[in-house]
């Protein structure tokens, strides 16, 4: 298992990691208590580790509406 790059942080907030994808932060707790944000729980805390948010993104389809 490689270092960690100390330029990226492991977890993002909720918020952050909605920010990145457009959404406000209602929005963003919505998407993590629908399971679209990937999220680990600590009590109260709910951080979405980067490497989970980063394979979801990667997985992501585009949508071809136009079709």
């Amino acid at each position: 298992m490689g270092m960690p790059n100390s330029k990226q942080p492991e977890t993002y907030s909720v918020p952050e990691a909605g920010r990145r994808l457009g959404l406000g932060r209602n929005a963003s707790y919505e998407a993590a208590r629908r399971g679209e944000l990937p999220v680990l729980r600590f009590g109260r805390k709910l951080v979405v580790p980067r490497i989970a948010f980063e394979r979801m993104l990667a997985g992501a389809q585009p949508n071809h509406s136009d079709r």
